[in-house]
């Protein structure tokens, strides 16, 4: 349907540039954004785990029954700078990544299944396929599961040279 936008609501987790937790929508409400925080809190166990969230600064994100889950969570909140679409560079690049990928859908999907179900094989592809060059040439699950140390020997030599020399 052309006009028709769904919402696709993601967390990255910023060190390991992995995708911990998406959904998509067809509307942007504060109860989608509770549900995936929910699921990815309980999905990567870090309930209790100092963390910060950063998002936009849209309703959903600022409504007080979110706010609400977040400190129930242990969970800060920042936000991105007033009028500033491109405040975080590692979101911006990743969706840099999705809308550049030889086969996103440019004409738009003709359903919320269809949108979900390439999301999903897009998302796998990034955590698990795509090499990506601000994690040295490792998949954000390698590197999120520490599985990228034994892939680069050069990491290794830099540990060993590390105790050297102190």
């Amino acid at each position: 349907m052309k006009g028709y936008y769904y919402k696709l609501y993601l967390i990255l987790d910023l060190f390991t540039r992995k995708v911990v937790g998406w959904e998509v929508w067809e509307t942007e409400e504060a109860k989608y954004a509770e549900e995936l925080v929910k699921k990815a809190v309980v999905q990567e166990k870090i309930q209790g785990r100092p963390l910060v969230l950063h998002s936009d600064n849209g309703s959903p994100m600022k409504a007080e029954t979110f706010q609400s889950l977040l400190e129930k969570l242990g969970i800060q909140q920042s936000f991105s700078r007033p009028r500033v679409s491109n405040d975080n560079p590692y979101s911006e690049a990743m969706f840099r990544t999705l809308k550049y990928r030889t086969n996103y859908p440019h004409k738009g999907f003709a359903s919320l299944e269809e949108a979900r179900e390439w999301a999903q094989q897009f998302v796998y592809w990034y955590n698990h396929i795509h090499l990506h060059s601000g994690l040295n040439f490792v998949t954000p699950e390698q590197c999120h599961t520490g599985a990228h140390v034994a892939l680069n020997p050069m990491h290794e030599e830099q540990k060993i040279q590390a105790r050297k020399q102190s």
